[in-house]
Parts: structure tokens; sequence; C-alpha cells
């Protein structure tokens, strides 16, 4: 009689331990399919990051000068990844396209040598003061092209910083910094009720 209740005991043992052993068992089964899934998410998002190309702005009045400081400006702006493009990997041209004789062909080879999606060209406008040699003022007008890979026209469209606020202050610097978000903030309004072109694509 004193062998029934350790024969008991041990299977009361043994089914704990196989119990213990299946639930951790399902325990890392599952974790695995979550690592996996996880993995599987990080490697859709990679996929669909996509690039597209700034070229360097036409500036006008076209005097060397200017250019350098142009170009800083306009580019710090773009790195704050704002706008309709902030998933974008940008990839910058260092020149420039003519902005009202765009070559159509070298923005498919751009974006083809370059992997891009899409590219914009950019032109500066600085606003002139007084008469005979350019004097300039604070204020720009920031103008853009939107065209895909295959070198279609998508969208135009520009910021007069001057319209917007009449009584901005501060350096021309500044103002291209203004006017380069304000532009594409209205792109991307643009875009949002276009019927030819999925902004999704880009909020991805």
């Amino acid at each position: 009689m004193l062998f029934q209740p350790m024969a008991v005991f041990l299977q009361v043992q043994i089914l704990m331990k196989n119990f213990y052993v299946f639930t951790f068992g399902a325990i890392f089964l599952l974790a695995g399919f979550q690592s996996v899934h996880a993995q599987k998410g990080i490697f859709s998002r990679e996929v669909k990051m996509q690039n597209i190309i700034y070229f360097n702005p036409e500036v006008f009045p076209d005097i060397d000068e200017i250019k350098e400081p142009t170009y800083s400006a306009f580019y710090s702006a773009i790195s704050e990844q704002t706008g309709p493009f902030r998933n974008y990997k940008i990839l910058r041209v260092d020149s420039y396209i003519p902005y009202d004789s765009v070559d159509v062909e070298s923005i498919k080879e751009y974006c083809k040598n370059n992997n891009a999606q899409l590219a914009i060209v950019p032109k500066v406008k600085y606003f002139k003061v007084g008469l005979g040699k350019y004097v300039f003022s604070n204020q720009v007008i920031i103008s853009m092209k939107l065209y895909d890979s295959l070198g279609n026209f998508i969208t135009e469209t520009d910021y007069d910083t001057y319209k917007k606020n009449a009584r901005i202050l501060g350096s021309a610097e500044n103002s291209i910094k203004i006017g380069t978000t304000g532009a594409m903030t209205n792109m991307g309004k643009t875009l949002r009720k276009s019927k030819s072109y999925n902004l999704s694509v880009a909020d991805n």
C-alpha cells in the first residue's frame, strides 16, 4: 500500500515536467515566429525606401559669388526631410539644369544611373533692389519642377517669400530655407489632389 501514493506522486511529477517542457517550447516557438515577422517587416520597409534626385538650383541672377551660399541654404532646408518626400533618400547632383528648358534625357540618365524614382529641378530667384548693378534684397522666389524616372513631368510649384509675408526679416539664407520648405509644402498639397500621381508612394 505504500507504493501506490509514491506511484501517483511520480506520475504527477512526470505530467508536470511534460507540461513545463511543452509550455516553454511553445513560448520559444512563438518568439521565433515574432522575430521572423519583425525581420520581414524591416525588410519590407527597406524595400520601400526610394531615392529622389535634387539638382543644384539654377540661380538668378547668374553671379558666381552667390551660388555656393545659395546651394548651402537650399540643401540645408532639404535635409530637414519635410514635405511629401520625407522618407526618400536624398541624392544631390552637383550641377544644375536650366529651369525653363529642362533636358528630359539628362533627368532620365541621372535617375537610371542613381536608381532614383523621382527628380526635382529647382530655381532660386533673388529680388533686385535699386537701379544699375544688382543689389539684393533678402527675399527670394523658390521654384521647383518634379519629374519621374522616365522623364515625365509631374507637377510644378513656387514660393514667393515676399508675397507670403511682406514683413519677414532676416538674411537671404533664412529666406531660401523658408522658401524651400514652403515650396515643398505646396508641392505636397498639389500631389495629394493629383489623380495622376499616388502620393502614398512617397509617404511609405
